[in-house]
């Protein structure tokens, strides 16, 4: 299971993640848009360690503008809820990455690619 997994989100938007991966996320989750057309879910821990000083970058340097405005636009943080294991995705984020029921989830390093499951 470890790097992907498959999900349907519930009728109120919740992603439900696996329980052998919830201790990643016992800090909180940070969702973002990603580089494409796609989601970033992150760890909150690896969002304020390695992205937010990322972000930080030459105030005047057009890539760390362009960067923030990507990953702050429709930004949402949150908890995983303890008894299920569900994060609440925001429909703005989900219009963004084309989502509407079906989602991919695959590792990216230290954070998940989310997308919509291709139709076959």
């Amino acid at each position: 299971m470890g790097d992907y997994f498959e999900r349907k989100l519930d009728d109120k938007r919740r992603l439900t993640v696996p329980a052998e991966l919830r201790m990643e996320f016992t800090s909180g989750v940070v969702v973002t848009q990603g580089f494409g057309k796609y989601l970033h879910l992150y760890p909150k821990s690896v969002w304020d360690e390695q992205v937010e000083p990322g972000l930080q970058g030459n105030i005047l340097d057009e890539l760390t503008a362009d960067l923030n405005v990507r990953f702050r636009m429709g930004k949402v943080e949150s908890v995983i809820d303890g008894k299920q294991g569900r994060v609440t995705l925001e429909q703005h984020l989900l219009d963004y990455a084309g989502i509407s029921r079906e989602v991919v989830a695959v590792r990216a390093g230290r954070y998940w690619r989310l997308s919509a499951k291709p139709r076959v």
